[in-house]
């Protein structure tokens, strides 16, 4: 199936799918209340784009800048022993993937500090014209444990201009909430590539083998040529589009691979709560390589369209009750209704 017709067709599951949720929210809702408030989801697409100074039309409210690239994932035997998925069993399958910047900001420069921590969107073309999804950043965690504390955070955002008198509501919040002080304050140096630069699932999901036997993990992605990232010196004469001009001129000397592998729960790990970053002694299970070969000739139009969720999920993978992994599939419905103009 062509990939524009096979996009618009996920893409129209998606939206049915998360239609028929928010029409069950609004229904519950105004169970309650006759005149109900805007869903979280819908608030975080609002405050999301206010932020960007958007609407921008035809873009994401949060990774509006991105490329989308091709290639293929194979696993290894380690992956068929977590997960009775798919795409874990053999041979590889193909991938389409998106690499972005944050903000919905479509022409931030790329070396910006805004426009850390990146995004890489992965999706594996299963049997079927079915398809599932992981979707990652360049930090590993997340600044809050809620969708309406994230709400909170960026509305805080919003509200602290440069004449805001002070403490300014982000350093109040950023006060109240070490984990999302540590996201806005630690050092994101800029990537010399999206080639060099680690990505982190910061959502938990189940894995089920054939044998019935399960177990948390987070998704790790880690670059094969290393992470490196620019000096102080190299991004000041990056100029604004550097990571979309230089992957597509290093894939045309050869491929670009990533090590993609889950990070499994100890005992006592917070399971539904993505600020809390889980220790280096964690076991990893490899779960195989990503080996990405080239840029779509028309990879502008294509990632307008591409509507990635973390809960397109396939059998052998389920989701934690992670509040914000529970709420982004709506706002990225949401964001994507917008974009497409319906």
């Amino acid at each position: 199936m062509p990939i524009l017709k096979m996009i618009q067709r996920q893409r129209d599951a998606l939206r049915i799918t998360v239609s028929a949720l928010a029409l069950l929210s609004v229904a519950t809702a105004q169970a309650a209340d006759p005149t109900p408030a805007k869903s979280v989801p819908e608030q975080l697409v609002d405050t999301l784009e206010q932020l960007a100074g958007g609407p921008h039309a035809g873009y994401r409210a949060n990774h509006a800048k991105g490329i989308v690239v091709t290639g293929s994932f194979t696993p290894t035997p380690a992956a068929r022993g977590l997960s009775k998925a798919e795409h874990f069993q053999g041979p590889k399958v193909p991938v389409l993937v998106r690499f972005s910047d944050t903000t919905g900001v479509p022409n931030l420069p790329d070396a910006n500090p805004n426009a850390s921590p990146h995004g890489i969107a992965i999706r594996f073309q299963l049997a079927d014209n079915e398809s599932t999804d992981i979707v990652s950043i360049s930090y590993n965690g997340f600044p809050v444990a809620t969708p309406e504390d994230f709400l909170t955070f960026l509305n805080a955002v919003a509200a602290s201009r440069a004449d805001a008198p002070k403490p300014t509501p982000v350093e109040t919040f950023l006060a109240s909430h070490p984990a999302a002080k540590a996201f806005a304050t630690d050092p994101k140096p800029a990537p010399v590539s999206f080639a060099t630069l680690p990505f982190y699932g910061v959502n938990s999901f189940s894995f089920t083998n054939a044998k019935g036997e399960s177990h948390y993990g987070r998704y790790r992605i880690i670059p094969v040529a290393g992470d490196h990232r620019l000096s102080p010196a190299e991004v000041e004469k990056a100029t604004p589009n550097y990571l979309m001009d230089e992957l597509p001129q290093r894939l045309a000397k050869g491929p670009v691979k990533f090590k993609i592998s889950v990070q499994l729960a100890q005992d006592g790990d917070a399971i539904t709560d993505g600020s809390i970053a889980w220790g280096d002694d964690h076991k990893e299970v490899a779960l195989g390589t990503l080996t990405l070969t080239k840029v779509l000739a028309n990879s502008a139009t294509i990632e307008k369209q591409l509507a990635f969720s973390p809960l397109r999920l396939t059998g052998g993978i389920a989701p934690s009750a992670d509040p914000v992994l529970l709420a982004r599939p709506a706002a990225y419905a949401i964001s994507l209704g917008r974009r497409i103009g319906k």
